[in-house]
Parts: C-alpha cells; sequence; structure tokens
C-alpha cells in the first residue's frame, strides 16, 4: 500500500514539472516586439477561412439582377418579404442588371438572352387553381391581359411576344452587355380573385417573376440561367398611391421601439431570387369547351361559364328530382373519381384531383371545396358530392285511373274521398317542373307513368259540369304548389294518339 502512494507522488511531481517547463518561455515568445496582429492572421487556420470565403461568395452571386422602380411598403415586419403596392394599368420600369463578376458564364458573352416576365398568385391555395381563375378572368374581360409590355417606353429588349393563352406573361430577348429596361402594366387588380362577401376584403397578394434563359445547342432558349420574383397588390388608379401614404402615416404614429420591428420603405423594389416558374405551355389552354371557369368580379360578383350542354340544371330524363348521374361513392375508386368528376363536368379538376379517391372527396368540407374550386365550382361540386338536387318551380301530385274506355265526355270520379270504386286507395306520385309549360307537365307524365310522350296530343283539365280545359302554359303557372289530380286517358277522335284529362 505504502508502495503504491509512493508511485501517487513520483507521477504526480512529474506531471508538475512537465507543466511548469511548458508554460516556460510564453512571455518571451509573445512580448511586445515579436506580438503582430499579421503574424496571427498568417497562421494557416486563418489563410484556410479566409480563402473559403470567396469561394461561397461566388457560388451565391447572382449573374442577373432585376429592379423595379416602385417603393416598398414601410409596414412590413423585419425578415418578412417586402411589399409592394402598383396602380392597374401603370407603366412600371424593370432594370435588367447584368451582375456577373469578370469571367462569369462566358458563353452568354455578346450573346442574348430570353426573359419571361409573369405576374402569378402568390397565395399557393391560389396556384393550384390558377388554370380556372385567368380563365374565369379570361371570360369576364375578353380580349383584356393580366400582363402587358409598354413597348414605347422600354429601352434594349428583342423581338417582343406575347402568348394569347398566356394572358399573365410576356417575354423579349436583350443583350445582357446593353442597358436594358423593359416597363410593364398590370391589368388585373388584387380584389378580382377575393370571393365577395360584405365588401372592404382584403385582395390578394400577386408575384412579379422574371426568369431568365440561354441557347441551347439547337438555338432555342430554353436552358435556365437565373429567376427571381417579389411580391405585389395591385390597386384601381391611384389606389397604390393612398395605400402607401396609409402605411407611411400608420408608422408615423408608432413609438421608436414598434419601429424597430419594421422595415424602412425602399424607393425600388429588388427581385429575390427564386425557383423557376415550371414549364407548362398548355397550363392556360382550355382543353374542354364545356368547363364552367369560376371568378369573382367586384362588380358581378361570382359567376361562371354555363355549360353549352346543359338545357335545364338537372338534365332530367324522369319526373322526379334527382342528381345528373349516380352519386360517388365511398369506395370509388382514383380511376372511378376521375370518371365521375368528368361526367359530372369537372373536368378542368382532374388534374387537381388526380390521386383522389371516393372517400377523399368526399371528406372535403363545403369551405375546403371553395377554397380549392372557387365559390361558384366549389359549391356545386359540393352539391354534387352531397347529391343536392336544385329546388324544383312547382310540384303536383298526380294518380292515374284505370282506364274504363270512356269517351271524352261524361268522365266522372268513381267513387268518393281517396279511394277507387274497389276500395282501393289512390297511389300518387311527385312530378317535379322545372319549367312552367304545358310541354313539361306532358313529358313528365310520360316519364313518369310509362307513356309514350309522341303519342300524347294534348292536355286537358277537367272543370265545372264536366267541361274539358286545354292546359296552356298560363294554366300551368296559375297552378298551386303542391296540388293534386286524378288523370285519365282516352283516345284521340282520330284515333291517332291520346288525350291526357287532368281532374
Amino acid at each position: 500500500m505504502a508502495w503504491v502512494l509512493k508511485m501517487d507522488e513520483v507521477i504526480e511531481s512529474g506531471l508538475v514539472h512537465d507543466f511548469d517547463a511548458s508554460l516556460s518561455g510564453i512571455g518571451q515568445e509573445l512580448g511586445a516586439g515579436a506580438y503582430s496582429m499579421s503574424d496571427v492572421l498568417a497562421l494557416p487556420i486563418f489563410k484556410q477561412e479566409d480563402s473559403s470565403l470567396p469561394l461561397d461568395g461566388e457560388t451565391k452571386h447572382p449573374p442577373f439582377q432585376y429592379v423595379m422602380c416602385a417603393a416598398t411598403s414601410p409596414a412590413v415586419k423585419l425578415h418578412d418579404e417586402t411589399l409592394t403596392y402598383l396602380n392597374q394599368g401603370q407603366s412600371y420600369e424593370i432594370r435588367m442588371l447584368d451582375n456577373r463578376k469578370m469571367g462569369d458564364m462566358p458563353e452568354i458573352t455578346g450573346k442574348l438572352v430570353k426573359s419571361i416576365i409573369r405576374v402569378v398568385f402568390h397565395d399557393r391555395r391560389l396556384q393550384y387553381t390558377e388554370h380556372q381563375q385567368l380563365e374565369g378572368w379570361k371570360w369576364n374581360r375578353p380580349g383584356d391581359r393580366l400582363l402587358d409590355l409598354d413597348i414605347p417606353m422600354s429601352v434594349g429588349i428583342i423581338d417582343t411576344r406575347t402568348n394569347p393563352s398566356q394572358l399573365n406573361a410576356v417575354e423579349f430577348l436583350w443583350d445582357p452587355a446593353k442597358r436594358t429596361s423593359a416597363f410593364i402594366q398590370v391589368h388585373c387588380i388584387s380584389t378580382e380573385f377575393t370571393p365577395r362577401k360584405h365588401g372592404g376584403e382584403k385582395g390578394v397578394p400577386f408575384r412579379i417573376q422574371v426568369d431568365t434563359f440561354k441557347q441551347n445547342e439547337n438555338g432555342e432558349y430554353t436552358d435556365h440561367l437565373h429567376s427571381a420574383s417579389c411580391q405585389i397588390k395591385v390597386f384601381k388608379p391611384k389606389g397604390a398611391d393612398r395605400k402607401q401614404k396609409t402605411d407611411r402615416e400608420k408608422m408615423e404614429k408608432r413609438t421608436a421601439h414598434e419601429k424597430e420591428k419594421y422595415q424602412p420603405s425602399y424607393d425600388t423594389t429588388i427581385l429575390t431570387e427564386c425557383s423557376p416558374w415550371p414549364d407548362t405551355p398548355t397550363a392556360y389552354v382550355n382543353s374542354s369547351p364545356s368547363t364552367a371557369p369560376a371568378f369573382t368580379s367586384p362588380q358581378q360578383g361570382t359567376c361562371s361559364v354555363p355549360d353549352s350542354n346543359s338545357s335545364s340544371p338537372n338534365h332530367q330524363g324522369d319526373g322526379v328530382s334527382q342528381p345528373s348521374s349516380e352519386q360517388l361513392q365511398p369506395s370509388a375508386t382514383i380511376q372511378e373519381t376521375q370518371q365521375w368528376l368528368l361526367k359530372n363536368r369537372f373536368s378542368s379538376y382532374t388534374r387537381l384531383f388526380s390521386n383522389f379517391s371516393g372517400a377523399d372527396l368526399l371528406k372535403l368540407t363545403k369551405e375546403d371545396l371553395v377554397q380549392i374550386c372557387g365559390a361558384a365550382d366549389g359549391i356545386r361540386l359540393y352539391n354534387s358530392l352531397k347529391s343536392r338536387s336544385v329546388r324544383p318551380r312547382l310540384t303536383i301530385y298526380v294518380c292515374q285511373e284505370q282506364p274504363s274506355g270512356s269517351p271524352l265526355q261524361g268522365q266522372r270520379l268513381a267513387g268518393g274521398g281517396g279511394e277507387g270504386s274497389g276500395g282501393t286507395p289512390y297511389v300518387y306520385h311527385a312530378i317535379y317542373l322545372e319549367e312552367m309549360v304545358a310541354s313539361e307537365v306532358a313529358r313528365k307524365l310520360a316519364s313518369v307513368f310509362n307513356i309514350p310522350f309522341h303519342q300524347i296530343n294534348q292536355v286537358y283539365r277537367q272543370g265545372p259540369t264536366g267541361i274539358h280545359i286545354l292546359v296552356s302554359d298560363q294554366m300551368v303557372q296559375n297552378f298551386q304548389d303542391e296540388s293534386c289530380f286524378l288523370f285519365f286517358t282516352v283516345k284521340a277522335e282520330n284515333g291517332d294518339g291520346i288525350h291526357i284529362v287532368l281532374k
């Protein structure tokens, strides 16, 4: 035991001696005459870190920069994306700047590049239904475009093009070595895509996005170089100036501590780098002429384009108000759900619901469908999923008497009350009229009671003293809702067809 304690003392004394020796001379090596900050920075560790900084900066250095000459809002919090207010139809300059360093991208030196400027939705929900929203805008404002180039004011742009099927995009060629400015005009306003409820709704934000491409080996401008975008809101003429003034006055009323939480307003808006816009050349082409695009207009509210194949709300061929096709079942597969959407005139949403089964679609609430499809189509899809029919304009109840072969005159009700001559109670059928015309009455009676429609010559109503009155459109319009009728059929006088007599 004593030997172990002695060994511990020897080891401890040796360690102390070595530590003291290692500290000796430190003051001499780092004396006032020998110490230098340049010597410290010259150490290998600092050389390696310093040499890596430019490399890291080079990877993040964008080749181009786009600056829009419009002031940003002062009512944007720190670390949030800037927001710029624009006036509808006013020309705004976007400066196309070459931001390359010496030797960067030599393949485009002395060559033209192509840029596409788009106005797109900022809200992800509206991005999913962009096709329907833009088609609705097109239907409501035929001949107009969402985005235009002010060519007389623009500088340095070449071969400008606008595609009639892409109302929200313009494209042009330009030389990065020369001064280039594109003046754009946005013709849609933010509130045009907001569901109208009680007035005063906030407009949806848009994005201005610029995508730039170079030529590939085939001479086509498809090789992506750079993309950048910014967030905007578009107001009616002079509205952006009033909104900017309002935001500025609100900020002036805040305390100095509160102001520190907000960004200052800048005279120009710098577009920040982003992912390229998906290349969907047919994204804005309406492939189905019967599609009913939903759109909200400040004056007209929600409207839709009617289906050219529809003559009545439910396309019914019988007398009972039913959905236009069979109800979607929860057990429906993805393929069956797609077929149901096509059959019920929702072809424009098949791609959006491409991974939805019947159960998935039926789980969506009315609010979900309105957000996804817009107000008009969202409500229509919800009603179709829930098998909700349009309320008929008139309902009548009809029962057929047993044929007696009696002539047209002299027909009397056999028995009294609600029973036939043999004591059998009369069974009535409901007839739902969507059009208040006599032909609709004949058509629904033929459908419910399996009477060939082409054989019905006239429909009469038995009046006082047994007279028979021709049923006209005016008479149908004066029918009381939920009226009850017995009817019988007799052969026409010429033996060709039959007459129906209501009583």
